[in-house]
């Protein structure tokens, strides 16, 4: 039987006279889709490496089914996330948790995967609840906006809980992942390579190929600016414009999102536009993704459908990221003056909000971009 050392990290024996090694235990927080998919990668993983506990407590929003039962009581029976990930069996050692801070209590590696809107009072529940000496990760796409300007997801998480918050990201469809089709992905690390290798070696898969890069910011960018692109996308789609206009209107979209990741963050490195987080994703998402898939929808209605309404309908409680986040960066660009150096990030907002018409989305290209005098351009 292990023992456990004075504070609170659990060992396992090695040899019974001298060495005894430190193990991490992992904690996802969030499952929804993808973070349903994200506890059967770590699940599959923990079982095999030496260096990590089997178990992997798994945060569940608790709900109740139409069926009258508990959505966590029927996950830890039948090893599956009906709700959100149904036909997928998570693993035997992945334990649904509903009590958030009993779920995080002995965990020294936290995964975060919830809607953005979510995670800063998430943070505050959490606040003095964590181990000291927990790393973190965020698979989150999206953004808070201040009143001093843009707060990326991973700093929040830093700035409240007092951790190292690294971030993954990518071209990663969480349902085909599921069924373990090859994707990839990429973890952003600041200083610490063997942080980011340890949580490299606890993602990575035979059918999920995962690498590092020294960018945190970049690559959350890259993550989060790629859904208000695809909302554009879906917009095309929804319009039957076809593929030439919307490969222009995935360039234009990397195009601003490396010009404002840069504007941002100066550290942001070029590179990273060409890993999975970058261009990957964006292809991906804009084919494929939810965001797509509800804007389609919004333009096919001629915008007199809600969002709102268009979620409820088609998500299955799952929720759309790019209109929020398309109005997070909406408010950046107008507090900052540079609503004409982004004319597609400024549209897909108006169109969300029905101040312009879906077919604004290719309109908009007539007006040259303003650049800043002296200042970075989009090229």
């Amino acid at each position: 039987m292990s023992p456990v050392n004075n504070n609170n990290n659990i060992v396992d024996e090695i040899n019974p006279t001298t060495t005894t090694i430190p193990k991490y235990k992992v904690t996802v927080v969030g499952s929804g889709n993808w973070g349903s998919v994200a506890s059967k990668l770590i699940a599959s993983n923990t079982l095999k490496l030496s260096s990590f506990h089997d178990e992997v407590k798994m945060w569940v929003f608790e709900e109740t089914l139409p069926s009258g039962e508990k959505l966590t009581d029927v996950i830890n029976t039948t090893n599956e996330n009906v709700k959100y990930l149904p036909g997928i069996k998570l693993g035997c050692n992945v334990v649904a948790d509903p009590d958030l801070e009993n779920a995080v209590r002995d965990a020294n590696m936290l995964v975060f995967v919830t809607p953005h809107q979510f995670m800063e009072g998430i943070c505050k529940r959490l606040i003095g609840k964590i181990r000291s000496d927990a790393q973190a990760i965020s698979l989150i796409k999206g953004m808070e906006v201040k009143k001093e300007g843009p707060c990326m997801i991973s700093t929040l998480i830093s700035q409240q809980l007092g951790v190292n918050c690294c971030v993954l990201m990518g071209a990663n469809i969480a349902n085909e992942i599921a069924v373990e089709k090859f994707s990839e992905a990429t973890v952003g690390y600041r200083g610490n390579r063997e942080i980011a290798e340890n949580w490299v070696q606890l993602f990575s898969t035979p059918y999920f190929m995962v690498s590092a890069c020294q960018d945190v910011e970049g690559v959350e960018l890259c993550g989060t600016l790629k859904n208000v692109v695809a909302i554009a996308a879906g917009f095309v789609d929804g319009l039957d414009m076809g593929n030439n206009t919307k490969a222009a209107i995935m360039r234009i979209g990397l195009r601003e999102m490396k010009a404002l990741s840069k504007l941002l963050f100066s550290s942001v490195k070029d590179n990273t536009f060409f890993e999975s987080c970058g261009v990957a994703d964006l292809i991906t998402t804009c084919l494929g993704g939810r965001n797509r898939k509800c804007a389609e929808a919004f333009a096919k209605n001629g915008g007199k459908r809600s969002f709102d309404d268009l979620e409820a309908e088609m998500l299955q409680g799952q929720k759309l990221q790019g209109v929020s986040t398309a109005k997070e960066v909406y408010e950046v660009l107008k507090h900052k003056g540079w609503l004409e150096m982004f004319p597609l990030f400024t549209t897909v907002h108006e169109i969300c909000t029905g101040r312009l018409p879906p077919t604004a989305i290719v309109e908009y290209s007539e007006h040259t971009p303003k650049l800043l005098v002296g200042g970075p351009t989009l090229f």
